[in-house]
């Protein structure tokens, strides 16, 4: 079994989400979670208290691994933008912290967190919920990070496991 902290983060230039889950001979065990506000203003500012916020959050809960929700498209290009900025940020966080970071759309994310790549947001919360024993739902934000926590949790089991910790897979073997 792969035992590890994984920090979860749901990038937003308004709210970024983070979620932190122990990983343990196979149970997740719920660490922390929250926001980080990034408030008004110009955009390199914004993005610094990101940066900085999601810092302090890694060197306070000293995570293994980190895994980042994936920008999608939207019909706005401007708010497409402005999320994969704030998702730059976050990952170069993350990064500078030496933590080695996972990807995953929010497909990958609901299918394995709720098992339907189409459930809404309050499903995820339930779930995210009822995975970790909370006795009360996290803001969507942080439900999104937990779930995204999760989600690399569940990827890092058997031979992906290999493949996360820095191993390749060939042909069936680890090499």
């Amino acid at each position: 079994m792969v035992n590890m902290r994984i920090l979860g983060i749901d990038p937003g230039l308004r709210s970024t989400g983070f979620g932190v889950i122990d990983w343990h001979d196979g149970m997740l065990r719920y660490v922390a979670s929250g926001c980080i506000k990034s408030g008004d203003g110009e955009l390199p500012l914004r993005l610094k208290r990101i940066f900085s916020g999601l810092t302090e959050i890694i060197h306070q809960f000293q995570p293994v691994q980190a895994a980042v929700e994936k920008v999608f498209v939207n019909i706005n290009p401007q708010s497409t933008l402005s999320l994969g900025q704030a998702r730059g940020a976050a990952v170069c966080a993350a990064v500078m912290c030496d933590l080695a970071v996972a990807e995953y759309t929010a497909l990958q994310v609901k299918q394995a967190v709720v098992g339907s790549g189409h459930a809404d947001k309050i499903q995820v919360q339930a779930m995210v919920m009822r995975l970790l024993g909370l006795s009360a739902a996290p803001t969507a934000d942080a439900s999104d990070a937990l779930a995204c926590a999760v989600c690399h949790a569940h990827a890092t089991q058997g031979v992906a496991a290999n493949v996360w910790l820095g191993r390749r897979v060939r042909h069936g073997r680890i090499v």
